[in-house]
């Protein structure tokens, strides 16, 4: 079966304009052209395009993104350098993950921080005075790993919730944001 670029748009939810830039920058060597010059996708093309989506996901940049593409199209004698650069992607994705899951976590601790504060209608909550005045409590990172020991849900942990301002039923901070629905 072959499909237009807008078919394939569609049915990877990929913006055709994002397509016909994959292809001026010399992605999609793979994509026949018609009689007229419009692109022809293929049924394994749409496989090559989940591959690029997903090194583009990754952060690969465009360049590694091609060089990968044209070791694919070189054929067999490519496999050992492709599964190689796939194996130092992973290795990079692996360590974003573990960075991103220690920046979540101390989101999760400020968030934690703030909601206490807010519940307790003060930060002095977290507060101690010093010679120097105010400062933040120091074992303030062992109250929370107390607090986070001690909870099944991170989510009660680190939600505040009020009451809503018409109908007095309480509403979770992050539900009132458009963007985290």
């Amino acid at each position: 079966m072959r499909y237009s670029i807008g078919q394939v748009a569609q049915k990877m939810e990929i913006p055709a304009s994002t397509l016909r830039f994959y292809d001026k920058k010399g992605l999609l060597p793979f994509v026949d052209r018609d009689a007229s010059g419009r692109r022809s996708f293929k049924e394994n093309d749409l496989n090559f395009l989940e591959v690029i989506e997903c090194m583009k996901k990754c952060g690969m940049k465009i360049g590694e993104i091609r060089h990968f593409i044209d070791l694919c199209m070189a054929g067999d004698v490519t496999l050992n350098a492709r599964y190689d650069l796939l194996a130092q992607e992973e290795a990079a994705v692996k360590k974003q993950i573990t960075e991103l899951t220690a920046q979540l976590d101390f989101l999760h601790y400020k968030m934690w921080y703030f909601k206490t504060a807010l519940e307790a209608g003060s930060e002095e909550v977290h507060m101690i005075k010093t010679t120097e005045g105010k400062r933040v409590t120091p074992d303030i990172h062992d109250q929370y790993q107390a607090a986070l020991a001690k909870c099944h849900d991170i989510n009660e942990l680190i939600h505040y919730q009020r009451s809503h301002p018409i109908t007095g039923g309480i509403v979770a901070e992050h539900d009132k944001n458009p963007l985290k629905r």
